[in-house]
């Protein structure tokens, strides 16, 4: 089984010393063909205005992207809670999103779009950093992006959860989540897990727990904390194997891993969860503020309209996120925050999907 830990972070990122799960390497299957190697550019600065947002990518030189993720840079003092993720997701280009129409959006995508929001705050130090789970498999060979929508969250406090699922007769490799528009500082994504579309998993409402596998959807959940904004959209991507390819012989295994908080104003958590052994090599993973666990009731929003999301990315097994160019890494790391209010009974969850194509 998989395990992982926690670090606390005040205003940044520092290690605790409690433990909540230990961490097994992973062990690759001597017949399984799934290969990954993140990439990253670095850090993109800002947003430097407020209710603002700015984005950035990383790019894949060879196969599809399987996932990505994001890092943020807060800074220190109470403008740190103006810093939030606004979204992660699949691009054909580096730029384009997919926000038109729903169903299967694209196919072998390799850009990762990371985009960085503001509420009311701003300092200097605030900045996105991109990263893009670049596919390699003998069996695995294509990719395709389900793309679904609903309208909202307006209201204060208030979860807007959507969910893609991934055609029949694929494996699910990934997914985002993004809400819009910037201009409304109190929305954003606050979770983004893999899941099943079935009664067990309420269709997405409850996420993939640990050690399930295939999991078939992908899920977003928009978070408005201090309500309004008459045309707010939340998106969830579904990354999935390409039609026509027979992967009966693959799976997807997920780990799951998650603690309590964070529920200190202006405080951070991060949660690291590893691949174990025999799962195959990270393909992706998911992260989310909540509060209540979510592989086990509905999704429940957190106890603060400023809570928020400020990093769901690969990392080595010290919750570090991993440099550019990396083929090994095993674990998947979330970074959740408080905004300027306390909260109560706050939960912070983090996903990675490992992959073995069964070739």
């Amino acid at each position: 089984m998989g395990r992982g830990f926690l670090r606390r972070t005040a205003a940044g990122k520092a290690l605790a010393a409690a433990a909540v799960l230990a961490v097994l390497l992973p062990a690759t299957a001597s017949a399984n063909t799934v290969a990954a190697t993140v990439k990253t550019p670095g850090a993109a600065s800002g947003p430097a205005a407020t209710f603002s947002e700015i984005s950035t990518h990383a790019d894949c030189a060879a196969g599809p992207v399987s996932g990505g993720g994001i890092d943020q840079a807060i800074g220190t003092g109470t403008s740190s809670n103006g810093n939030h993720v606004n979204g992660t997701g699949p691009s054909p280009d580096g730029s384009t999103e997919y926000t038109g129409s729903t169903g299967v959006v694209g196919t072998d995508d390799t850009h990762w779009l990371a985009i960085g929001g503001s509420g009311g705050a701003v300092n200097g130090s605030f900045s996105s950093t991109p990263y893009a789970v670049c596919l390699g498999s003998s069996l695995i060979d294509h990719t395709q992006v389900v793309m679904n929508k609903t309208a909202g969250p307006s209201g204060a406090a208030v979860v807007g959860l959507v969910v893609a699922t991934c055609p029949a007769n694929t494996r699910l490799l990934g997914g985002g989540a993004r809400t819009t528009p910037a201009s409304v500082g109190s929305l954003k994504p606050i979770a983004g897990y893999p899941t099943f579309d079935d009664a067990a998993h309420d269709h997405g409402q409850k996420a993939a727990a640990d050690g399930e596998t295939d999991p078939d959807s992908w899920a977003a959940v928009g978070w408005n904390g201090g309500g309004g904004g008459s045309n707010n959209t939340t998106y969830a991507y579904a990354i999935c194997s390409g039609s026509g390819i027979d992967v009966s012989g693959a799976t997807v295994t997920v780990r799951h891993g998650g603690a309590a908080g964070p529920d200190t104003a202006t405080s951070g958590l991060t949660v690291t969860v590893g691949c174990g052994a025999n799962d195959g090599p990270l393909v992706s993973g998911g992260a989310a503020i909540s509060g209540a666990d979510p592989t086990t009731t509905d999704f429940t929003g957190p106890g603060s309209g400023g809570d928020h999301l400020n990093g769901s990315f690969p990392s080595d097994s010290g919750g570090s996120p991993v440099a550019d160019g990396t083929t090994t890494a095993s674990h998947w790391t979330a970074f959740t925050h408080t905004g300027g209010a306390g909260s109560s009974g706050n939960r912070s969850d983090a996903w990675v999907l490992c992959a073995d194509d069964g070739v």
